[in-house]
C-alpha cells in the first residue's frame, strides 16, 4: 500500500523556527486535514510534501508515484484555454493530444463545465469556474497523492458541496490519498478521516482526532454535531485563541488507528 511517512520535520526561515518536530503518516485512500490558525506552518508543511521547499531537517519516506496540488488561488495559465489547462498534466505525461483532450473534456463536464466554457480563457471565466478548472487539472493525471491548500475557501456553499462530491468520488474510485489544509472545521469534519490540530510559534502538532464514520453516512446533522464536539476540545479552543492555556507538543506519533481521539 502506498504511504507517506514524515518524522522529525523542522524548518526555519532565517532564525525563525516555523515547524518543530512535525511527524505524520498518510496512507492510500485516506484524507488527512491540517487545521489551525494562520502562521502555524500548515502551508509550509504542504510545500515540503509537494517538493516545493527543502526543509531544514526531515526524515521522509513516500511510495506515492504521482502528486497533484490545488492552491487557494486557481493559478491557471492565462494564455491557455480551460481545456488546455485541464490537459496540462496529461501533456507532461506525453499522453497523445486526442486522448488528453477527450479526457479533459470528460473531466471538465464532470465538474459542471460545458464545451463553451472549456474553450474560454481564464479571464473569461468566473472565479467558481476557475476553481473547477483548477481541481479538474489536478485530478486529470489520476494522482495517488492530492495536496489541497484551502482551494474551497472563497467559494459559495453550493459550489463547495459540488466540489466536495467530486473530491470524495476521486478518493473512493482511485484510493487517492489527500492531505488538505483548511481553516473551516466543518469542512474538515465533512471530508477528513483524521484531523490534526496545529498551533504556531513554532508550528507544531498538538492533537489528532479520528472520524470513523464512512463518508456515505455523514449526514448534515452528523457533520454539525461532530463539528460542535470538536469545538469543545481544549486543543482546538486554545489553538484558535478562544480560551487561554498552554498546549504541549504531541509526545509521539503513530498512525490514527493506534492513536488520537475519536469524535
Amino acid at each position: 500500500m502506498s504511504a507517506l511517512h514524515i518524522r522529525h520535520l523542522y524548518h526555519r526561515y532565517g532564525l525563525t523556527e516555523v515547524l518543530e518536530n512535525v511527524s505524520l503518516d498518510l496512507l492510500a485512500g485516506e484524507t488527512l486535514a491540517l487545521v489551525g490558525p494562520s502562521g502555524c506552518g500548515k502551508s509550509t508543511l504542504l510545500h515540503v510534501v509537494a517538493g516545493l521547499l527543502q526543509p531544514s531537517e526531515i526524515e521522509i519516506r513516500s511510495t506515492f508515484l504521482r502528486t497533484s496540488c490545488v492552491f487557494q488561488e486557481p493559478r491557471l495559465m492565462p494564455w491557455k484555454t480551460a481545456l488546455d489547462n485541464i490537459a496540462l498534466g496529461l501533456k507532461a505525461l506525453r499522453v497523445p493530444k486526442p486522448a488528453r483532450r477527450r479526457h479533459a473534456v470528460e473531466l471538465g463536464q464532470r465538474m459542471g463545465l460545458n464545451i463553451d466554457d472549456l474553450l474560454k480563457y481564464p479571464h473569461e471565466l468566473s472565479g467558481g469556474m476557475q476553481s473547477r478548472v483548477s481541481l479538474a487539472r489536478a485530478l486529470a493525471p489520476c494522482p495517488d497523492l492530492l495536496l489541497l491548500d484551502e482551494p474551497f475557501s472563497a467559494l459559495d456553499v453550493g459550489l463547495k458541496i459540488e466540489l466536495y462530491r467530486q473530491l470524495i468520488d476521486q478518493v473512493q474510485r482511485h484510493r487517492t490519498a489527500v492531505l488538505m489544509i483548511t481553516h473551516d472545521l466543518m469542512e474538515a469534519v465533512r471530508l477528513a478521516d483524521r484531523i490534526v490540530m496545529m498551533v504556531p510559534d513554532p508550528g507544531r502538532m498538538v492533537g489528532e482526532f479520528v472520524l470513523d464514520t464512512p463518508q456515505e453516512e455523514r449526514t448534515a446533522t452528523w457533520v454539525f454535531r461532530n463539528t460542535d464536539q470538536l469545538m469543545q476540545r481544549d486543543e482546538v479552543r486554545i489553538g484558535f485563541g478562544l480560551i487561554d492555556g498552554e498546549l504541549p507538543l504531541m509526545e509521539s506519533y503513530s498512525p490514527a488507528r493506534h492513536a488520537g481521539c475519536s469524535i
